[in-house]
């Protein structure tokens, strides 16, 4: 099979951060060419490492060409100039202005290409007071709010794992390259994409202010200070083999349990149906659950719940993913060259596409492995005459069958930019989203989630509804859906039958662990993801097996939605060339996974090696998550190399520590982590979280203070960045702080804002405009209970009244 890239060509002088961008490019078929200086880019380095090659590199460069080019060469500046004049897309990572110092702008260089889409992913964005701040995952974590939510509450926040930050980012630069590559295929226009690792974690990792998980209805939303008891959310309990973790957020689910305990009369009343009172009790209710699981094994425990409709997943250390059936059968996990001659059981990829996985195909280039093979010969694919002041996604159609977290994300990415999004809803079966309103007229999730979006209201379950969908899908370019696998197929509704109808529609398929393996028909949510691929048993603090603290986020949803949005956006670009559609797969489980990959390969070559870390960093000292003066305030800081090192003392006033043997090294830092953890300290207890970063950014040290949600809104990098814009709805008691941009672009205008539909709402002008159907033919099928318009529909009052009658 030809991946959808094919045929498509980058440069990637990323380094670090961003790396992972040029890996999905690649994965997903594009000719991507590593561009490195002489000796290698410096995350070579990066521990851990195999064969002497960082394996977070061999990971995030498998599957692309390696050349060196010197730039601070004329040669080697003019070849560059060559390449990048011939090649579809740029993606680098080099601070703001360096590229312009050394004479190759990405000004210059789209001057002479106009129709080149430049990517440029740095810390912070090309712009703001904190555009030449370091940025390392414990600083981003800190500064986007996720640090804050992490952890017990009382003592020090948590960090949550290592590799999560770089792959997010990477993911949310695809998404918004190929929108914009997309633009240029259509209009001929280049592009300038300013990513900022700082903005995306903050939006695309796990939002204070955007679409919410079901547990959300349990907790506060006046911004507590401290961080909630998030054990409690999606809660944990040993068993005879292990842990396990339960996810009770429908009634029947709560029900289900319920009767595995016996019935409880304390637990009787129907207040329990709902998720905060079983919040509020968890103190009483959880000993019972713990009590009845502690004597059956994890396997026991899952058959059985999944047999009373009780969601209930393992919790898995690295050593027991590795050796999982499922993740082998489904082809997630494969063995492959880490290094030349160094093999290891790896993530392969994240997405299928045509019942093909889109992963590893060959292992990370030497330094400059390709010199002799890329030349500037490339010739960019063909590109048309559209109007370029367009939202760049504007005439096209997804039919969304999405629901709660990753539906809702997924299509919203698409209406944002100009697609007529038509949200499928039945009100028999309702979006959890909108069952989660908590007293509102609407729910916050729905109206950040499907803003921009129509709702079409239909029984797909009747032969007429479904009759109706395939008529919608004759002229659709995309149909969303994250049901457990054969749902769509077994209401008739395959992909097979759907491009029988329409061979250039696109279907995507989500579930938690996909349409093959042992695991497929399993249960999922994103806390049962999390504890099923390793994430949840290394978010925890090194001393406590039992208390783990990812229980506040949504992870993997948000970032899962954006990986696929970036694969349907690559077969649409193939569509263009083959005129046919595609199939795309996704378990979100493999988002984790892949987003793990760094651990699991360590752990594979070296079984034991990978152990909790908490909030210190086993490769460099001083680093951790440092109280500041105030009450629980927190700034973290890492030193990464004898520079940073230097510069810390000069901050600190301690200049004598230079010399000292004790930390004259990395290795020695780190061996007595203890004592420098202890001077850091010392220092940032006397400040103001904001004024030691800041103060310790300006030499050059990576800091982050540690900001509370509220505080995002008003943060001055933020603020500058305008990152932020207002959702409105009539149902909303007040404007909602939202996501305005996917990036900063240089011509693609950042998207409106329309208000979300209420249920049904467009389904009479959907059905007028889309399927030319009279208003006699739309007023019987309502009457039947296959269309399901807006609550104040003519005809829905006419057969009330008639029923009264």
């Amino acid at each position: 099979m030809t991946l959808p890239l094919a045929g498509t060509r980058v440069l990637d002088l990323t380094d670090g951060l961003g790396e992972s961008c040029g890996r999905y490019l690649a994965d997903l078929g594009a000719e991507v060419i590593r561009v490195e200086p002489p000796g290698g880019s410096r995350s070579r380095s990066a521990e851990p490492t195999a064969a002497g090659t960082s394996i977070a590199f061999a990971l995030r460069n498998a599957n692309k060409l390696g050349i060196t080019v010197d730039l601070a060469t004329a040669a080697g500046a003019e070849r560059f100039r060559e390449l990048a004049r011939s090649a579809d897309i740029v993606v680098e990572s080099s601070p703001p202005g360096r590229l312009a110092e050394l004479g190759v702008s990405p000004a210059e260089i789209r001057s002479a290409a106009p129709g080149v889409v430049w990517t440029s992913i740095t810390g912070f964005g090309q712009s703001g007071p904190y555009r030449d701040w370091v940025a390392t995952e414990p600083v981003l974590y800190a500064l986007s709010g996720v640090l804050s939510r992490s952890g017990a509450p009382g003592i020090e926040p948590l960090l949550p794992p290592a590799g999560l930050v770089e792959e997010t980012v990477g993911a949310h630069a695809v998404w918004a390259t190929l929108l914009a590559y997309l633009r240029r295929l259509e209009t001929g226009h280049g592009e300038a994409v300013d990513v900022s690792a700082f903005e995306a974690i903050v939006h695309g990792f796990d939002p204070g202010f955007g679409t919410q998980g079901s547990a959300a209805a349990g907790r506060s939303e006046d911004f507590p200070r401290g961080r909630p008891d998030a054990a409690d959310f999606y809660p944990v309990f040993a068993c005879k083999d292990g842990h396990v973790r339960i996810c009770l957020l429908a009634k029947r689910q709560w029900r289900g349990m319920f009767e595995w305990l016996g019935a409880p009369a304390e637990f009787a009343d129907p207040t329990y149906d709902t998720i905060p009172a079983r919040f509020a009790a968890a103190a009483s209710l959880h000993p019972l659950i713990g009590e009845l699981f502690a004597t059956r094994t994890q396997a026991e425990l899952v058959e059985e719940g999944a047999r009373r409709g009780v969601p209930v997943g393992g919790v898995h250390t690295l050593a027991e993913v590795l050796t999982t059936p499922h993740f082998e059968d489904s082809g997630a996990l494969v063995q492959t060259e880490i290094a030349p001659g160094t093999y290891a059981k790896a993530p392969s990829g994240y997405v299928g596409i045509g019942g093909v996985r889109a992963g590893i195909r060959t292992r990370a280039p030497q330094p400059g492995e390709h010199d002799d093979i890329v030349t500037p010969d490339h010739r960019a694919a063909d590109t048309g005459t559209g109007d370029p002041s367009a939202a760049p996604l504007a005439g096209l159609r997804v039919l969304d069958l999405g629901v709660i977290v990753f539906g809702a994300e997924l299509s919203r990415q698409f209406a944002d930019y100009g697609a007529d999004v038509i949200k499928i809803e039945n009100a028999n079966f309702p979006d959890g989203l909108r069952q989660s309103k908590r007293g509102a007229a609407l729910a916050a999730s729905v109206a950040w989630g499907h803003r921009n979006k129509r709702s079409l209201g239909v029984d797909l379950r009747r032969p007429e509804g479904a009759a109706l969908f395939r008529r919608l899908v004759a002229e659709a370019d995309v149909v969303l859906a994250n049901f457990k696998p054969g749902t769509l197929a077994a209401m008739g509704l395959s992909y097979e039958s759907l491009s029988a109808l329409n061979p250039r529609i696109v279907v995507s398929e989500s579930s938690a662990f996909g349409a093959t393996g042992g695991w497929r028909t399993r249960l999922g949510y994103g806390p049962l993801v999390r504890a099923s691929c390793g994430v949840s048993a290394l978010w925890r603090y090194p001393d406590n097996a039992e208390l783990l603290c990812d229980g506040q986020t949504v992870y993997p949803d948000h970032i899962a939605a954006h990986i696929t949005a970036g694969a349907v956006l690559a077969a649409l670009i193939a569509r263009r060339r083959s005129g046919r559609g595609t199939d795309i797969q996704v378990a979100q489980a493999d988002t984790a996974l892949v987003q793990l990959g760094t651990q699991l390969v360590a752990e594979a070559l070296a079984p034991g090696s990978v152990v909790v870390s908490g909030n210190s960093d086993p490769y460099a000292a001083p680093s951790g998550v440092y109280a500041c003066a105030g009450d629980d305030e927190w700034c973290v800081v890492t030193v990464g190399d004898d520079a940073q090192w230097r510069s810390l003392c000069e901050v600190l006033g301690r200049p004598d520590l230079v010399n000292d043997e004790r930390f004259s090294s990395v290795t020695q830092r780190i061996r007595h982590r203890a004592e420098v953890d202890a001077v850091v300290s010392e220092w940032t207890r006397a400040r103001d979280p904001q004024e030691a970063a800041a103060t310790l950014q300006a030499a050059g040290v990576p800091a982050g203070p540690m900001l509370r949600l509220p505080q995002l809104l008003t943060d001055p990098h933020l603020t500058a960045r305008e990152t932020y814009t207002l959702v409105q709805h009539d149902l909303l008691t007040t404007d909602l702080p939202a996501t305005a941009r996917a990036a900063r672009f240089g011509e693609i205008a950042d998207p409106a804002t329309r208000p979300a539909p209420l249920p049904g709402q467009h389904t009479r002008e959907i059905c007028a405009d889309l399927l030319d159907m009279s208003g006699t033919q739309i007023d019987a099928l309502v009457r039947d209970g296959v269309l399901q318009p807006s609550a104040d529909d003519p005809a829905l009052a006419a057969a009330s009244s008639e029923n009264l009658r």
